[in-house]
C-alpha cells in the first residue's frame, strides 16, 4: 500500500484544529504532583469497541432499570466504591487501582475514538467511509512508533509490540495501529496468533537451526560491505538482524515456558493469555505494549449487552487483570509498569434494542466513560472524577484520550511535548494532552 503524507492543507488544518489555544509552555512543563517521566513499561489493555461502563466500573445500582441495566453490584476494597457482580477479581483488587470515572471526549465513532486512545491525538482527517484511507499515513503514531522515533533502540528490543492481533474488521484496517505518518520503519512488532493456542510460537523471532549469532553477525558485516549504494531496506534489515541475535524477545514469547499454574490463574483465554504474554515482554525490557482484549467489535454491545459481558467478556477480563496485577506485585514489576485499562468511549445510559433485533444493548457513547490505571507511581485506591446519575456526563473535571496519552509518554520517558519529524521532515508534536497529575496523588 502506498505511503501517504500529510500534504499541506492537512497539516495546516490539524496544526490549528489539534493545538490551538496551546501555547508552547503549556505543552512543555512537567506535570505537576507527577513523577518524572522514567523508562518504564506500559500495557495498555484495549476494550476494543467500547466497555459499558454502567455494566463494569460505574454502576448506578439505584437508577431506574432502564439506566442501571441487568446486573447487580458488589463491594470493593475501597469504602462505598461498588463495581459490577461480575467482576469479583478487580473488586478485592482495588488497593492497586485508580479508577477514573470521568474520561470524556466528544466523538462516538470506533474510529477517530480508537485512533484518539492509540495515539493521543486527533485523527488528522476525519473520515469512516473513506475506504481506501483506513490504513493511513496520515495518522498520528501509535505510541510505540512515537517512542521508537523520538529514542531508537539498538539493543535488539522492539519499542513496541501488539497483541495478539490486528484491529481489523473485513476490509478495514482501524487506524492508529502503526507509524503513521512515521512510516513503517517505526511499526510496532504485531503478534498474529492467539497465545491461548497449544500452536502459538513466534518462530521468525528465533535463528535457524544450525545458524549461531556469530555467523550470522559475519553475514550482516559481508551484507554491509556489499552495500556500497543506498538500501533502502537497510534499516529494516538492521532491525531484524538485532532482534534475531537477542534472545530476550525470543524467550519471552516462549509462553510454553511458564509453569501451568501460572497459565491457569490468568485463565485459560485469549484475554488471560494476552496479559500474561504482555507480563513475560515487561520483564523482557519490551516498554510499550498494547493487548487487545477482543476483535473490533467484542466490546461493541448493541445487542445482548449483558449476556456477553456476563457470559464471556467480563469474567475472562476479571481473572486476566487478577492475575496481571498478582504477577506484577510479587514480581516487583509493579513500580515500573503503567497499566492502563480503557476502550475508545463507553455506552448509552438507557438501554435500546435495535432495529430487527429482540435482546436489546447499549449503543456508543463517548460523553462519559470509565478507565483504570495503576504502576509506575500512580495511587492505587482511589476513585477519580464523577459521573452523574445516570453515568451520562461527568459532574467533575473530566479527562480525554489526549490526557491518556501523555501519561502514557511521560511514563515512557517522553514530554508531551516531543517532537518527531514527519516523511517531509516537518516537526510534529507528538501529544496534545496533559499529564493526568491526579493519578499520582490521593484525593
Amino acid at each position: 500500500m502506498p505511503v501517504n503524507t500529510l500534504n499541506r492543507r492537512a497539516f495546516l488544518q490539524l496544526a490549528g484544529s489539534a493545538y490551538l489555544g496551546t501555547t508552547l509552555p503549556q505543552l512543555g512543563r512537567l506535570a505537576q504532583g507527577a513523577p518524572k517521566p522514567g523508562n518504564q513499561s506500559v500495557i495498555l489493555v484495549l476494550l476494543t469497541g467500547g466497555c459499558s461502563q454502567l455494566d463494569s466500573f460505574d454502576p448506578k445500582p439505584d437508577a431506574p432499570a432502564e439506566i442501571r441495566g441487568e446486573f447487580g453490584t458488589i463491594p470493593t476494597k475501597l469504602p462505598g466504591v461498588r463495581l459490577s457482580e461480575h467482576l469479583p477479581l478487580l473488586a478485592g483488587r482495588m488497593q492497586h487501582w485508580a479508577l477514573v470515572r470521568s474520561m470524556s471526549h466528544e466523538h462516538n465513532g470506533h474510529l477517530p475514538a480508537t485512533h484518539r486512545i492509540l495515539t493521543g491525538s486527533p485523527m488528522p482527517l476525519e473520515r469512516g467511509s473513506d475506504l481506501d484511507n483506513i490504513l493511513s499515513r496520515r495518522d498520528f503514531p501509535c505510541y510505540g512508533a512515537g517512542l521508537a522515533a523520538a529514542r531508537p533502540r539498538h539493543d535488539g528490543l522492539p519499542s513496541g509490540v501488539t497483541l495478539p492481533h490486528a484491529l481489523i474488521e473485513g476490509p478495514l484496517t482501524w487506524p492508529g495501529q502503526h507509524g503513521g505518518f512515521l512510516g513503517p520503519r517505526h511499526d510496532p512488532l504485531l503478534v498474529t496468533q492467539d497465545p491461548n493456542s497449544p500452536a502459538f510460537r513466534m518462530d521468525t523471532l528465533a535463528l535457524a537451526e544450525g545458524t549461531s549469532a556469530e555467523r550470522l553477525g559475519g553475514r550482516k558485516n559481508l551484507l554491509d560491505a556489499l552495500d556500497s549504494a543506498a538500501n533502502p531496506a537497510k534499516v529494516h534489515q538492521d532491525a531484524a538482524l538485532r532482534m534475531l541475535t537477542s534472545d530476550r524477545v525470543a524467550n519471552a514469547f516462549r509462553i510454553q515456558n511458564e509453569p501451568e499454574r501460572n497459565r491457569d490463574r490468568y485463565g485459560r483465554t485469549a484475554f488471560g493469555q494476552t496479559l500474561l504474554l504482555a507480563r513475560r515482554l515487561v520483564q523482557a525490557g519490551v516498554p510499550m505494549i498494547q493487548a487487545n482484549m477482543g476483535i473490533v467489535q467484542s466490546w461493541d454491545t448493541h445487542v445482548d449487552n449483558w449476556g456477553r459481558m456476563k457470559n464471556r467478556l467480563l469474567p475472562e477480563l476479571d481473572r486476566a487483570l487478577a492475575g496481571l496485577m498478582d504477577d506484577l506485585v510479587a514480581e516487583g514489576l509493579i513500580d515500573n509498569t503503567l497499566v492502563v485499562v480503557t476502550g475508545e468511549f463507553g455506552r448509552t445510559p438507557k438501554v435500546s434494542t435495535l432495529p430487527g433485533e429482540k435482546i436489546p444493548g447499549r449503543d456508543h457513547w463517548a460523553a462519559v466513560y470509565s478507565a483504570l490505571f495503576a504502576g509506575a507511581g500512580v495511587k492505587g485506591g482511589q476513585v477519580i472524577g464523577k459521573s452523574d446519575s445516570k453515568a451520562a456526563y461527568p459532574v467533575t473535571p473530566s479527562f480525554t484520550p489526549y490526557d491518556v496519552g501523555a501519561t502514557v509518554y511521560h511514563a515512557l520517558g517522553l514530554a508531551p511535548d516531543t517532537e518527531v519529524a514527519d516523511s517531509q521532515n516537518r516537526p510534529i508534536f507528538l501529544n496534545r494532552g496533559q499529564v493526568m497529575n491526579p493519578l499520582y496523588s490521593l484525593a
